[in-house]
C-alpha cells in the first residue's frame, strides 16, 4: 500500500476516548467512507491530532472495501490549523510538532484511494492542507481560505511547502502563502484548489458523494499508479530534503516505476 511507513508499526494499545471521538467513519455504500474531523471545537493540529489522522488514513488505505474517503468536520470552521502558542514551547516539543505536520499531510498526500475534502467555515494555514493534499475539494459558498504563517514569522514545514508547490500555481503561492490573503471559493476555484461550490450547508456532503461515487467508478488501480507517478516529483524532493528521517527516505521515495520503495 502507498501509505505505509512513516512510523515503525507498534503494539496495539487502548486508545483514550477523546482520540476516538476526535476521528469518526461513517459508511455511504459502494465503498466510499466518511471520515469526520471531530477535534472539538475547530480541528485544531495537535501532535497528538495529526498522529492519529496519519494512522487512520493508513487505515482506510489499506481497507480493500474501500475505495474513496471523504473528508468532513461537523463544526462552523473546517480547521484552523495549529495552535500558535505550541510554537513557543521548547525545541523538542516544536519539532514533535513539525513532524506531525509532514507526516499527516504526506500520507494524505500520498494516499493511493481517491480524497474529497469538504470545507466550510474558516480553513486557517496548515488546516489549509486538508484540502490541497484531496483530489477533490468541495467547499461552501462562505467558506474562507487563509495561510498566514509568513506574515507571523512561521516557516512551513517540508512537506507542506512541496504539497503546495505541486498543487497551486505561482499566483496562487504569492497570494496565499507569500501574502496570506483570504480567499473565498470563487477565487478558489479560480486558483484550482476548490472543484464544487455548495451554496447550501445541506448541499455540501451531497456534492461530495456525488463526486465520491464518479470517482468510485474509475478503475482504482490504475488512478492509485497514476496519481503517484503525477506526484512523485514532489515526494522526491520531500525525500531528499527530509533524507535524514529513514521513514521517509526509504519508504516514500519514488521509484522509477511509479511505485514507491518498500526497503
Amino acid at each position: 500500500m502507498v501509505c505505509q511507513v512513516l512510523c515503525r508499526e507498534k503494539p496495539k494499545v487502548s486508545v483514550p476516548m477523546e482520540h476516538q471521538q476526535w476521528l469518526n467513519r461513517r459508511a455511504h455504500g459502494d465503498g466510499v467512507v466518511e471520515l469526520e474531523l471531530g477535534h472539538a471545537p475547530q480541528n485544531v493540529l495537535s501532535v497528538e491530532y495529526l498522529m492519529d489522522f496519519h494512522h487512520e488514513i493508513r487505515a482506510l488505505e489499506a481497507d480493500p472495501n474501500i475505495t474513496v474517503i471523504i473528508l468532513t468536520s461537523p463544526f462552523k470552521d473546517f480547521s484552523v490549523g495549529t495552535n500558535p502558542e505550541d510554537w513557543k514551547q521548547d525545541a523538542a516539543s516544536r519539532e514533535a510538532l513539525d513532524r506531525a505536520l509532514n507526516t499527516a499531510f504526506l500520507t494524505l498526500f500520498a494516499c493511493s484511494k481517491p480524497v474529497v475534502c469538504v470545507a466550510r467555515g474558516e480553513v486557517l494555514e496548515a488546516g489549509m492542507f486538508f484540502v490541497l493534499a484531496s483530489d477533490v475539494r468541495v467547499a461552501h459558498a462562505r467558506a474562507a481560505f487563509e495561510m498566514s504563517e509568513v506574515s507571523r514569522g512561521q516557516f512551513y514545514p517540508v512537506a507542506l511547502l512541496e504539497i503546495a508547490r505541486a498543487t497551486l500555481d505561482p499566483q496562487s503561492q504569492r497570494r496565499l502563502i507569500l501574502s496570506g490573503q483570504r480567499l473565498g471559493p470563487i477565487s478558489g476555484r479560480h486558483a484550482g484548489f476548490v472543484d464544487v461550490i455548495a451554496d447550501d450547508y445541506n448541499d455540501l456532503i451531497e456534492y461530495a458523494l456525488k463526486e465520491a461515487r464518479k470517482l468510485s467508478n474509475l478503475p482504482l488501480e490504475c488512478y492509485a499508479q497514476t496519481k503517484l507517478k503525477l506526484r512523485q516529483d514532489a515526494l522526491a524532493r520531500i525525500a531528499d530534503t527530509l533524507i535524514e528521517d529513514v521513514d521517509i527516505a526509504d519508504h516514500w521515495m519514488p521509484q522509477g516505476n511509479g511505485q514507491r520503495g518498500t526497503a
